[in-house]
């Protein structure tokens, strides 16, 4: 019989004032999420193939599949923020570009009719 490890361990999202490091942060947080969906997919197919009665395969792969559906869901919200702030450090590097459309205070005409 295969013994399963039921422990999930949740992941902790910290904001931090510096974006690059909380970049990096997510990116190894998903890269963990990811490694283990992976592990705990192996071992679903481990306990399909393994030993045991039908009544403990089926309670085993419930338990795994559980986990696998947490750790997708962490994965995606990890995976939005990271999308999100990848939109607002394109935003702020579009703000910054100066162009002849530009509003501003400078690029104001008075126009009298």
């Amino acid at each position: 019989m295969t013994t399963i490890q039921t422990s999930t361990p949740s992941v902790q999202t910290q904001s931090s004032g510096s974006s690059s490091s909380a970049g990096n942060d997510l990116a190894s947080q998903i890269s963990r999420l990811t490694s283990q969906i992976t592990k705990l997919t192996k071992q679903l197919k481990e306990v399909a193939n393994g030993s045991g009665s039908v009544e403990e395969k089926k309670k085993q792969q419930e338990l795994l599949q559980n986990q696998i559906k947490m750790l997708q869901a962490q994965l995606q919200q990890l995976q939005r923020r990271q999308a999100e702030e990848a939109q607002q450090k394109q935003d702020k590097q579009q703000a910054k570009v100066e162009g002849v459309n530009s509003p501003s205070a400078e690029h104001q005409i008075d126009i009298y009719v």
